[in-house]
């Protein structure tokens, strides 16, 4: 066995040796995997010993090591540093791995083995995580389609074929218009734009090859020019172009794609005997109907787009007295909110930003942990897949807990935004594994690289993910750390991002770039005082995304999905100032595979509990209470999902909370 891929990784954590694999490795890799891990199925649906859990259950949990080397090494590169050969591979892999997972769910003998121990479950003698992954792995061959026979079996396997291959298509298309698109500027475009702007501008010109400063669609430059760029002419050319990734025409155009996608994604629900593929998806959620979500997002909505009108005409007046008539844009709506805050707040983003060093961030991230939670952080030198990387050994009380890997830069083959994954997840069975976890983000480079204070929230907000998988302490993979339900996997996450604005966090760790000088007492009160502002835009641009995944999944697929997509916005009232966070041509979240198809409501469901989550701490009138600390490990972030979620929040906090909570963390509240 010499592909390195396959071979024993007795490399230091057991990490995946990546100087010494090309991209000649992976498909071969990948079809000895598969082989591997058929024939490893074959033995278990094979079996003429009457089905157990260990000798079924345990044996699917022990299934597939190698498929799981390859595709966790895989997909880290494709999604972080990909490149031609690499987005050949995704498209040649997808449909092999869709046809494979369901050849799985399609075996007749293993879907029997595993409904006969689903039927005698009550006289197995099982834990209560035993129960759990049985319960969930019946589940999950019931949704797969494992039930279906004949015509409908068939065409269930040729409708996730289908979809998979749309999803990578999509995915890449979205790379290539992000990847592609820039616009150069000249001496006379630079007018309002801060050093730092200008500098991170520079930096894209340079990976252009362009011998000067260019804006392009990364995040964490074309957000801040929209902010500062005095050329309303280039702002709107800057944003137009954002806002139509997907939908230019050509062969990188998603609109079609999408509209497949949802015509597929209504063929499986009704396959499966559901109504509508939001149905079909929210079943096994917190939510539990499209209805619930409709509702939370209707009681967020009404008093989001209140506040955003109202913000609306202030910032109308500011552009007239400017002496541009007309009505206020989407490529206005940053510029004269930052001038609103500068004149509200007293908050320059431009003096800000050189006391939100990207270095401090993650120590303050850390040194977070460490008072919570009592995790230690060592960098460590072992090879990476792009020089980008670092990594850190993740310790308590001396015991290793996890490798910790930051890809924090942008570049034009990491695919836009930011996450956070598992290469490898904490699991007791078949053997003791330790995590190895990655957050990548998309912050503009620099010396150092300064973040804008959402940025330095995405710092918290991923690693939250992190400490999800790190701290995760369950006996199978299959529920380990971030394996819960969509709607709650966003809770650890977005309870974290509540540390940054603990002041002694930011009095410490908010130090400016060149003198090393702590962040000045008003200028921290400053920051904190206008955590909440410009929220109305905020939700809007969120909430009307949501609003648009669920309705464009709950009945029949649109003919025509950009009239639908208006037709939406038209019907809750979208502002004409706002766009929508995702339109529909780049919405990866929902159609770069299904992760948050219909469910992109979720980052507001777990936000209902994150507001009241961290109000437990407020109880305890201390933000690092050691006991409400270790509540919220017990019974979140080491449980996985081996317990419903209403049950482990219930566990943490006493009872579900109510939306008022979020309504009044965003400043929305009556």
């Amino acid at each position: 066995m010499t592909n390195p891929i396959l071979q024993n990784w007795n490399t230091r954590f057991a990490l995946a040796p990546f100087n010494a694999i090309s991209d000649d490795d992976f498909e071969p890799a990948l079809n000895t995997a598969l082989a591997s891990h058929r024939a490893e199925i074959e033995a278990i649906s094979g079996a003429v010993e009457a089905p157990t859990f260990a000798n079924t259950i345990e044996a699917l949990e022990a299934a597939g090591q190698d498929l799981n080397k390859v595709l966790s090494v895989f997909f880290t590169v494709a999604g972080a540093d990909s490149n031609p050969r690499r987005e050949e591979l995704q498209r040649l892999f997808s449909p092999l791995l869709a046809a494979h997972f369901s050849e799985i769910t399609s075996n007749k003998a293993l879907f029997a083995r595993v409904n006969d121990l689903w039927a005698r479950r009550d006289a197995l003698d099982l834990s209560a995580e035993q129960d759990r992954v049985l319960m969930l792995s019946h589940r999950d061959f019931v949704r797969a389609g494992a039930a279906l026979e004949g015509k409908a079996e068939v065409r269930m396997k040729q409708v996730k074929s289908r979809l998979a291959e749309l999803g990578t298509e999509f995915g890449q298309n979205l790379l290539a218009d992000e990847r592609d698109w820039y616009m150069e500027l000249g001496a006379g475009d630079l007018a309002g734009l801060p050093e730092f702007v200008l500098d991170a501008a520079r930096a894209a010109g340079a990976d252009k090859g362009v011998d000067g400063p260019v804006v392009t669609l990364s995040r964490s430059l074309i957000v801040p020019f929209l902010q500062f760029s005095e050329r309303r002419d280039l702002r709107e050319a800057a944003y137009r172009a954002w806002a139509a990734r997907g939908a230019n025409g050509g062969q990188t155009d998603n609109r079609d794609i999408a509209s497949e996608t949802l015509r597929l994604r209504q063929e499986q629900a009704a396959l499966l005997g559901y109504d509508d593929f939001a149905t079909f998806k929210l079943e096994p959620e917190m939510a539990g109907t499209p209805n619930a979500v409709r509702d939370l997002l209707m009681q967020v909505w009404a008093p989001a787009r209140a506040r955003a009108e109202e913000d609306q005409a202030k910032l109308t007046e500011m552009m007239q007295a400017d002496g541009i008539n007309g009505p206020l844009e989407a490529w206005d709506w940053r510029y004269y909110s930052e001038k609103r805050r500068v004149a509200e707040h007293d908050l320059d983003e431009a003096e800000l930003k050189p006391y939100l060093q990207l270095d401090r961030m993650i120590e303050a991230a850390f040194a977070c942990a460490n008072r919570l939670f009592g995790l230690e952080f060592r960098t460590v030198d072992v090879p990476l897949y792009h020089p980008d990387c670092r990594a850190w050994e993740v310790t308590r009380n001396g015991a290793h807990v996890a490798l910790f890997i930051g890809d924090c830069f942008a570049r034009p083959s990491k695919r836009s935004g930011a996450w956070c994954s598992a290469m490898r997840a904490q699991a007791r069975y078949p053997a003791v594994q330790a995590p190895i976890v990655i957050n990548v983000c998309n912050f503009t480079k620099g010396d150092p690289a300064l973040l804008s204070y959402d940025d330095a929230r995405t710092v918290f907000h991923e690693f939250g993910h992190a400490l999800h998988q790190m701290l995760s302490d369950v006996t199978y993979e299959s529920i380990s750390g971030t394996s819960v339900a969509r709607d709650f996997v966003e809770l650890p996450s977005q309870l974290y991002e509540h540390w940054l604005e603990v002041p002694e966090v930011l009095a410490e760790f908010a130090t400016h770039a060149k003198s090393g000088e702590a962040m000045p007492k008003d200028m921290l009160d400053k920051v904190l005082a206008a955590a909440t502002y410009d929220m109305g835009f905020q939700t809007v641009e969120y909430v009307a995304s949501a609003m648009v995944d669920l309705e464009l999944h709950s009945g029949v697929a649109p003919d025509d999905l950009m009239a639908e997509q208006a037709s939406i916005l038209n019907r809750i009232g979208m502002p004409g100032a706002i766009g929508m966070r995702h339109a529909s041509p780049h919405f990866a979240h929902v159609f770069a595979g299904d992760g948050y198809s219909s469910r992109y409501y979720s980052y507001m469901w777990s936000e209902v509990m994150d507001a009241d989550a961290f109000g437990a701490f407020e109880d305890a009138g201390d933000p690092f209470d050691p006991d409400t600390a270790q509540l919220l490990e017990e019974n979140i972030l080491s449980s996985g999902g081996s317990k419903a979620p209403e049950v482990l929040y219930t566990a943490f906090r006493g009872r579900l909370p109510g939306v008022e909570a979020l309504l009044k963390g965003r400043g929305l509240a009556a």
